[in-house]
């Protein structure tokens, strides 16, 4: 199965909590289960090629969880990206990391230095590049790019403040899929996905497999992507289509 291959795509993992509540389990194993989704995603788009995916891991508006939860999926974090670094340089994956990691931020310490250090000893990979917005909510994301540039005294032209965003330096999405059914951004990547394709499945994100990626990426091939633009074949046709009306007149 041939599919037409982005540079970049996103994922909303929703569903996790879901997932647990139906097999009768706490809602954190559910997110252990997304953990496994995601190494599994990550396999599959390197072997097609896409060098570029990002995942929304923990939201500015996930801090209204209850402790017990959010405690454990910083903890979840925390242990994967240090007992799986090595597995993940061995497999050619740079890892980044978009949100707010400032002080200010309440990401706690131990975390924001283990994020740190799993760049520093990914950054030369090359083979696909994972970002994980961790604390990410795009109108912060947009506002910390807007204060930046105040405090720099920089105009804040469309390209100083995309070069000014967490994203900097990445593809803007191509295609952005989000699972458990439901059909929003949520506050993700609003700036970067301004002409991406998006791509909804009621599939649980523990529950998205191989084929239900090669279900997206065969979408994602039957898209056409105008930027604004009229495709010159579109455009040709037109014209002769005006033409032979005004003939036929």
């Amino acid at each position: 199965m041939s599919f037409a291959i982005p540079q970049h795509v996103a994922f909303i993992m929703d569903g996790n909590g879901r997932w647990a509540t139906r097999q009768g389990l706490p809602r954190l194993k559910g997110h252990a289960e997304g953990v496994k989704t995601v190494q599994r995603v990550l396999e599959q788009l390197a072997q097609y090629g896409v060098p570029y995916a990002t995942f929304y891991a923990f939201s500015t508006e996930n801090w209204k969880r209850g402790s017990e939860e959010v405690n454990g999926l910083f903890e979840m974090a925390q242990t994967y990206f240090t007992t799986d670094l090595a597995t993940l340089v061995k497999n050619g994956v740079r890892l980044k990391f978009i949100g707010d990691r400032t002080p200010a931020g309440k990401l706690p310490l131990a975390l924001r230095t283990i994020m740190d250090k799993a760049e520093k000893a990914t950054a030369h990979n090359t083979k696909i590049t994972a970002v994980f917005a961790v604390n990410y909510g795009a109108r912060d994301e947009i506002a910390r790019a807007a204060r930046a540039l105040a405090q720099q005294g920089v105009e804040a032209t469309p390209e100083a403040l995309e070069a000014a965003l967490d994203t900097t330096g990445i593809p803007a999405p191509d295609l952005v899929v989000r699972t458990a059914g439901e059909q929003r951004l949520s506050n993700f990547m609003l700036w970067q996905s301004a002409y991406a394709e998006l791509y909804f499945t009621d599939v649980l994100w523990p529950d998205f497999g191989n084929t239900h990626m090669q279900a997206a990426l065969a979408s994602f091939t039957q898209r056409t992507r105008r930027f604004g633009a009229v495709p010159e074949a579109t455009a040709t046709a037109e014209a002769t289509e005006a033409k032979a009306l005004s003939v036929a007149a």
